[in-house]
């Protein structure tokens, strides 16, 4: 089991970790759970109800507001922005939903959708075949989606093959290798403040790409197996994670208008199990990574990235993390999605969300609109189970649950989960 779970480079792992789990991939899912296949209630993709939108009081409940049910592929990718939420399954489809409807889908045949990203009228999507695609909505029909790029585009690998030319240093050459993944894209992350897109692959590089351009501007051998996850900060660092079990910080250095590269800081954690995912609170004062153990660790910005804790709160590997307000969510491979809450340094399990038949693969968090304190928000769940399910959650709930919550090598809290 933990060598499976440390490679985490198989697109075929079933996360199976358990003999007495049964295979959900075959398993169908619905709101309730417990609901027979082929019910009425399964024929509409949108499943409301559960625990409802609740209008925030001085005890807001956090609960289940509804389930996407599509039996189509294993969800592998999640985003969303306003009223839109865009999935990815290892259908080759991206699917397009709004206002608990389905409201458009487009097609790649580049496998399965490892990573979504949004850039204001542009949706970036990572594939199977080590390229990144941009589509973007007719302006005419906002429900028909078309591809507008592709990084690389197949003209600047066939460029680079016959004719490489020089690195901004002069001390390489731009080959067509070095300017495509050559495995599994596994994450995008992006800086709007400079144009940058970052992808990170199984072929344990990074790449940039100037997204003005779609031209890769620079390639990062990073670790020693896959790259799980990276995530980009407004102030210019670059946080990696990998099967190797390392977590490493990069920063941006730039040397005139053409020129950047990326400079090794420091490596936060090195351990013998898989870092499967990354996040970084909004002001980038915290960020957090998930474990192929079940834990999810946390650093200070403040304190020069010092280590500043441990929250156990899983019983498989942490497969995906969100941070939302003073919020941070955790899905793992047990089928829970944790929702841990800070106060200053300090993270308490305030609840346990349940509901998924497999393991919790993504995760994508926005406010809620009619939140009248904008202290609510809804997230969305993407399982291997081949189902989406919707939450609301607010920062205001009160806790029902506290888990272990190790800092600086001392258990501040005891009832374990």
């Amino acid at each position: 089991m933990r060598e499976a779970a440390r490679r985490l480079s198989d697109p075929n792992f079933s996360f199976r970790f358990s003999d007495t789990d049964e295979d959900f991939s075959e398993r169908h899912s619905d709101f309730s759970g417990n609901e027979p296949q082929g019910s009425p209630m399964m024929k509409s993709p949108w499943n409301p109800g559960g625990a409802s939108n609740q209008d925030d009081s001085d005890c807001p409940m956090n609960g289940l507001v509804g389930s996407l049910v599509r039996e189509e592929g294993h969800i592998y990718s999640l985003a969303a922005s306003g009223d839109l939420l865009y999935t990815g399954s290892d259908s080759k489809n991206i699917r397009v939903w709004k206002n608990m409807q389905e409201y458009s889908a487009f097609k790649s045949n580049s496998g399965l959708v490892k990573a979504i990203i949004i850039s204001g009228e542009k949706i970036f999507t990572g594939h199977h075949d080590g390229r990144v695609r941009v589509w973007k909505a007719s302006s005419k029909n906002p429900t028909h989606y078309h591809r507008v790029g592709t990084f690389p585009s197949v003209f600047g690998v066939f460029k680079c093959s016959m004719r490489p030319r020089n690195y901004m240093d002069g001390k390489g050459k731009h080959t067509a290798v070095w300017i495509k993944h050559c495995d599994v894209i596994s994450c995008l992350s992006l800086n709007q403040e400079v144009g940058l897109l970052y992808s990170g692959s199984w072929d344990r590089t990074f790449k940039v790409w100037k997204m003005s351009s779609s031209k890769c501007v620079e390639s990062v051998k990073a670790h020693d197996d896959a790259v799980n996850s990276v995530i980009s900060t407004v102030e210019g660092f670059v946080f990696t994670g990998s099967a190797d079990g390392s977590v490493k910080v990069w920063k941006r250095e730039e040397k005139g208008k053409k020129s950047l590269k990326h400079i090794y800081v420091k490596t936060l954690l090195n351990q013998e199990s898989a870092v499967t995912a990354l996040a970084v609170s909004k002001n980038g004062s915290f960020v957090y990574c998930g474990t192929s153990d079940g834990v999810v660790n946390f650093w200070e910005r403040e304190n020069q990235l010092a280590h500043g804790g441990v929250l156990n709160g899983h019983k498989l590997a942490v497969l995906c993390l969100s941070a939302a307000g003073s919020l941070v969510f955790s899905g793992s491979a047990d089928k829970m999605i944790c929702v841990w809450k800070r106060e200053g340094i300090v993270h308490t399990c305030m609840s346990v969300l349940t509901g998924h038949s497999g393991p919790v693969k993504c995760l994508a968090v926005v406010r809620e609109m009619e939140s009248t304190t904008a202290r609510r928000w809804k997230v969305y769940s993407g399982s291997l189970d081949k189902s989406i399910k919707v939450w609301s959650v607010s920062e205001l709930a009160p806790v029902m649950q506290t888990m272990t919550m190790v800092q600086n090598g001392t258990q501040i809290r005891s009832a374990k989960y």
